[in-house]
């Protein structure tokens, strides 16, 4: 495809099959980042929520019920969100077992078969659908067709 910058141009040789598996892959680690948010949303969330029990226990102190403020700070702040875990361990392990390898992989992927460059299959359906010569259309920021 004659417009499309180097950086995004397939190697020469490639194949289609090779450009849409590699495109795949792309499109699978996308949506394991959108997971990872939603987990780091979750970590976020959970700590936000055990620091919203002090003032819970203040609250019930406060009001003459020391019962239920020792029960809920015995049975609940600081408690692990999963066995031995608290949230930030389970983002951490997250990380270690599934999202460092799977990007470690993706990349090197992209450097042996696609020269390094990436969003390959994206820039390649860019440049089939824009409109040449239109402004809002050019195949590179710089481009003043």
């Amino acid at each position: 495809m004659a417009d499309l910058d180097p950086a995004h141009a397939r190697p020469p040789g490639t194949s289609d099959e090779l450009v849409a598996a590699v495109g795949k892959l792309s499109e699978m680690v996308e949506r394991v980042e959108r997971a990872r948010g939603a987990l780091y949303d979750f970590h976020q969330l959970m700590g936000g929520a055990d620091a919203m029990l002090d003032d819970v226990v203040d609250g019930l102190r406060a009001t003459g019920h020391e019962a239920w403020a020792d029960r809920i700070a015995t049975e609940l702040v600081g408690r692990n969100a999963i066995e031995g875990r608290w949230s930030f361990q389970i983002v951490e392990e997250f990380d270690d077992c599934y999202y460092g390898p799977l990007t470690d992989t993706e990349r090197a992927l992209r450097e042996d078969l696609m020269a390094g460059r990436r969003h390959v299959l994206e820039a390649e359906m860019k440049e089939r659908r824009r409109t040449r010569g239109h402004p809002r259309h050019t195949a590179t920021p710089s481009a003043g067709e």
